[in-house]
């Protein structure tokens, strides 16, 4: 799931989170999660922040992506219900296919289909392209992504690929996950600034896939849009399964299943929003 896709039933959500969010609120705008206990990050090492450039060996990748908090096997489907800002109710369906893709920085990344639809129409379809370092971070490397309308692409607003413009590579999960860790998730200047930072990594959350213990929390940011915070939970062994939207828009996204689904379909969903095969 790119970084910067976003659910309001009144549930039982991790009591830490909820602390959380009652102390968030205290805050003012540039206070963010301060008043939040953490202990000091241990293992920033090769995580950018903002502009920094990243010097990444495709030799050092893989498209198997293992890393506990969000494994990507191929023919792995997440179902989502996402409640917007709006009241609007969608569904979204994420599928690590079985197709990979060589992006410009010479990495070759797992793609993952994200589509979201609403009262059965297709709103937005993207490929987010995912790879995994040695150490068991997973870089997010680009996205090809289109809205519809009418079953028509509006816009392809949002398609960045790294290596291309100025687009660099961000980190979606740290291998070694710590407390107080702070990196961005994607950058391309003026357009993608997004940022993510770990703030415990033992939280639990209920949703409609079930309960799930030792989650571990981001609270997400955009340095372009500084009114905009999202909390995130994901558990072990499964990935996301829980993002809250609590300023500049943004609503809930709970998991409603995760499925194995057959390889060759996996594979069919690896063309690009516009019917296009990927090579």
């Amino acid at each position: 799931m790119a970084p910067g896709r976003r659910p309001s039933r009144r549930g039982p959500v991790a009591l830490g989170l909820l602390g959380v969010l009652v102390l968030a609120a205290g805050c003012g705008p540039d206070e963010g999660m301060s008043s939040t206990p953490s202990a000091p990050a241990t293992a920033d090492a090769g995580l950018p922040r903002s502009g920094e450039p990243a010097d990444l060996d495709p030799a050092d990748f893989t498209t198997e992506i293992d890393n506990t908090y969000w494994p990507m096997d191929p023919g792995t489907r997440w179902v989502y219900r996402e409640t917007d800002e709006e009241g609007q109710e969608l569904r979204v369906v994420v599928t690590a296919t079985s197709v990979t893709k060589e992006v410009a920085n010479g990495v070759t990344a797992r793609v993952v289909r994200d589509t979201v639809s609403q009262d059965g129409e297709v709103v937005e379809d993207t490929f987010d392209w995912y790879a995994q370092d040695s150490a068991g971070t997973i870089w997010y490397l680009g996205e090809d992504t289109a809205e519809f309308e009418d079953g028509q692409v509006t816009t392809k607003a949002g398609s960045f690929e790294a290596g291309v413009d100025g687009a660099l590579a961000g980190v979606i999960m740290p291998g070694e996950p710590a407390v107080g860790q702070a990196y961005r998730q994607e950058y391309l200047a003026g357009e993608a600034e997004d940022n993510g930072e770990v703030l415990s990594l033992d939280e639990q959350a209920e949703v409609p896939a079930g309960h799930f213990d030792h989650a571990l929390l981001t609270k997400d940011t955009i340095t372009i849009e500084p009114d905009v915070l999202e909390y995130k939970l994901y558990a072990p062994g499964v990935g996301l399964v829980l993002a809250l939207g609590v300023s500049g828009g943004g609503g809930r996204e709970e998991l409603v299943e995760v499925s194995t689904v057959p390889a060759d379909t996996a594979r069919a969903a690896g063309t690009t929003p516009l019917g296009e095969e990927y090579d």
